[in-house]
């Protein structure tokens, strides 16, 4: 039996290297995993004690449209009921995009280095892939509104960018949608927006009511710290939702998910802790890589790529053997690394590591 040929060279995605695995393989007692952008303050207690209580439920269906969630989000960002749809984490909405848009001969745009579930579904629904470079590690949007036809279907926006942490401006945003046909689905992903507080950051719920032809992506996984659980969502125009729900699959949402995705709302101190936290931690990395010589891109998520200034691979590997897991290997950024930024404690440990792995690779050079 053979699968279709659009997929038989498909990468098949490589999480983060998991902790277990870690310990096991190098015979460690401590692994600091910054490698996935988790949070590292865990979930909040009323995310936690929603989950305890479905317990009793787990021999029973979930809600299918998960109506009591999608109320509370439309509540929260005044929109329609409408126009959410949840998935199993967005990246399924992402899937769910792909297969109700894209057919053989359809084009997508996407940024050349960029969260990569956007080329691996649309490269399943055998469309034309058109990447176009990162701009000093930013979506180049004018180079891509330049490269959209009459065969442009989807156009892909990670804001913040996915691996290089960097953000458009609400300018840059505005000016690229205006010209955008209208004929063309522009997907933001904004999977980390909970973490800025930027005023330049695009205002995405305005630009969805100027902009018929927007979906934004959000998630529970980063700042409410529910990556296990698979929740995320979608917020578009009626028409746009109902077109991704007719092919998204039933119950793909759990009743813990869905539990403690409503409890998390509940829990703004939460976030708000969560979001300083993170600030800190950006300060603190920011100013230690600058001691050690470092650049890193501008950084808005809950994550920071640094140019390390070394073969990655090299970085990456002699970081994992001091228990510090992070992501490399990246294809446009050789010698760039993507750290998660975690606690104040776990981020002294992988500055107090990486300073003495840049030390150990000088040595041997």
């Amino acid at each position: 039996m053979q699968p279709k040929p659009n997929i038989v060279h498909l990468p098949v995605y490589q999480p983060g290297k998991p902790v277990e695995d870690v310990k096991r393989e190098l015979g460690l007692t401590e692994v600091i995993k910054l490698a996935s952008n988790e949070n590292p303050f865990g979930s909040s207690p009323k995310a936690l004690e929603a989950i305890r209580n479905e317990f009793e439920n787990i021999s029973i269906y979930p809600d299918g449209a998960a109506v009591e969630l999608t109320n509370a989000i439309a509540a929260r960002f005044g929109v329609n009921a409408d126009q959410i749809i949840f998935g199993a984490g967005s990246d399924e909405i992402i899937l769910m995009i792909a297969r109700a848009y894209l057919s053989q001969g359809d084009e997508t745009i996407m940024a050349d280095m960029t969260f990569p579930q956007y080329k691996h579904n649309c490269t399943i629904e055998n469309a034309s892939i058109i990447e176009v470079p990162l701009k000093d590690g930013t979506h180049d949007l004018p180079a891509m509104l330049a490269r959209v036809t009459d065969k442009t279907k989807v156009v892909w926006v990670c804001n913040p960018n996915n691996p290089t942490g960097t953000i458009n401006t609400a300018d840059e945003v505005e000016s690229f949608l205006s010209e955008v046909p209208a004929g063309v689905l522009v997907v933001l992903d904004e999977a980390y927006c909970e973490y800025i507080d930027d005023p330049s950051f695009p205002d995405g719920l305005a630009l969805l009511k100027k902009y018929p032809n927007v979906i934004l992506l959000r998630t529970f996984s980063k700042i409410y710290g529910l990556a296990s659980l698979r929740i995320g969502y979608g917020i578009g125009r009626p028409d746009v939702i109902r077109s991704i729900n007719q092919v998204r699959e039933p119950f793909n949402t759990s009743r813990f998910g869905q539990a403690a995705a409503l409890a998390s709302l509940q829990d703004e101190q939460f976030v708000a802790s969560c979001r300083e936290a993170n600030k800190k931690g950006l300060v603190y990395l920011n100013e230690k890589f600058a001691e050690l010589g470092l650049d890193a891109f501008p950084a808005y998520g809950n994550f920071i790529m640094v140019d390390v200034k070394r073969p990655s691979q090299d970085v990456f590997d002699a970081l994992l053997r001091k228990g510090i897991i992070v992501r490399g290997g990246h294809k446009k950024y050789p010698t760039h690394i993507r750290i998660t930024v975690g606690s104040q404690e776990q981020n002294e440990k992988v500055v107090a590591a990486l300073s003495a792995v840049l030390q150990e690779i000088a040595v041997k050079v």
